[in-house]
């Protein structure tokens, strides 16, 4: 269940707010006027959204890629690439 609170106890219980959110990991929603405004979490837990987020988008741009093409890579030719690309630059 979602921790919904209004926007004034951000000023007035920000203490209160802040151990929840690093003790929950989840958000918590903000209203203003009784409507959504804002949501507050820690920053471990943004960070991870946003790392999760940017591993979702170079999925699926992975998989439009890979609608465009035939072409298709083993494991060990993928490897290997990676490998001489490092030892390039090693070099």
């Amino acid at each position: 269940m979602p921790c919904i609170r209004p926007v004034s106890d951000l000023r007035n219980n920000f203490t209160d707010i802040s151990k929840e959110v690093h003790e929950t990991n989840e958000p918590i929603f903000l209203t203003k006027n009784g409507y959504g405004d804002m949501v507050v979490m820690s920053l471990d837990s943004f960070e991870k959204l946003k790392f999760e987020n940017d591993i979702y988008f170079k999925l699926k741009e992975a998989e439009v890629e890979s609608a465009s093409t035939s072409k298709r890579y083993s494991h060990g030719e993928v490897f290997n690439d990676l490998r001489k690309s490092l030892e390039d630059k090693v070099k």
